[in-house]
C-alpha cells in the first residue's frame, strides 16, 4: 500500500513538472555529422512524418529535399514586389507628365524611354524590400524563443551538433514510436521539449 502511494506521488510530481513546462512541442535529439542528419531526415520523411525540423550550425546542402520540403514561395512575392515597383514608376512618370507637360526636344509629353532609370530603380527597390521583409515573415522572424531551445544540449547547434525535432502537431506523432525511430537512427540525448 505504501509502495503504491509512493508511486502515485511520484507520478503526480512528474505531471506537475510537465504542466509547469507547458504542452509537449515534440521529441528532439542530435547527430554528430551532416551525413547522419541527412540520412535521419530521409528516414523520418519516409516514415510518414510531415511536421519535423532540423537545426544545424551551417547549411547542409540538399537537406530540404531530404526533409521533403516544398519550394519556397519567396520568388513569387519578389516578383509581385518588382511588378508593383515597375507599375508604380510608370504611373508616377505618366502622372507628372500629364499634370505638368513639358515639351523637351520635341518629344511627346509621355516619352517612357527617358524614364527607364526610374523604372529600373523602383523595380529593384521594391523587389529588394519585398525579399527582405518577405523572408522575415516566412521564417517567422524575429523569434526570440523557440521550444527547441529547452533541450539541454541545444547550445551545440551553433557549434558541432545537428538537431532534429519531430513535432507533436504531426498527425502521426506518438512519443514512444518517435523516440524509437530516433534511437534506431542513432540520435543522441533524445528528450521531449515543451512549449
Amino acid at each position: 500500500m505504501a509502495e503504491h502511494a509512493h508511486t502515485t506521488a511520484h507520478e503526480s510530481e512528474a505531471d506537475d513538472a510537465a504542466d509547469e513546462l507547458g504542452p509537449v512541442y515534440g521529441i528532439m535529439g542530435y547527430f554528430e555529422s551532416p551525413a547522419d542528419l541527412y540520412h535521419a531526415c530521409e528516414e523520418i520523411r519516409d516514415a510518414g512524418y510531415k511536421q519535423f525540423d532540423a537545426q544545424t550550425p551551417f547549411p547542409v546542402h540538399g537537406l530540404e529535399k531530404a526533409m521533403g520540403l516544398p519550394p519556397t514561395k519567396l520568388p513569387f512575392f519578389v516578383l509581385g514586389g518588382g511588378a508593383a515597383g515597375l507599375s508604380g514608376g510608370i504611373a508616377l512618370t505618366w502622372y507628372v507628365n500629364w499634370d505638368y507637360p513639358l515639351n523637351i526636344s520635341g518629344k511627346v509629353p509621355f516619352s517612357w524611354q527617358i524614364y527607364i532609370p526610374v523604372y529600373f530603380e523602383l523595380t529593384i527597390l521594391l523587389s529588394a524590400l519585398t525579399c527582405f521583409f518577405g523572408l522575415w515573415a516566412l521564417c517567422k522572424l524575429p523569434t526570440f524563443f523557440h521550444p527547441t531551445m529547452r533541450h539541454k544540449a541545444f547550445p551545440r547547434t551553433t557549434d558541432d551538433a545537428f538537431f532534429v525535432v519531430i513535432e507533436a502537431k504531426d498527425p502521426k506523432y506518438d512519443a514512444s514510436s518517435a523516440r524509437k525511430l530516433l534511437e534506431k537512427l542513432g540520435a543522441k540525448e533524445i528528450e521531449e521539449v515543451h512549449s
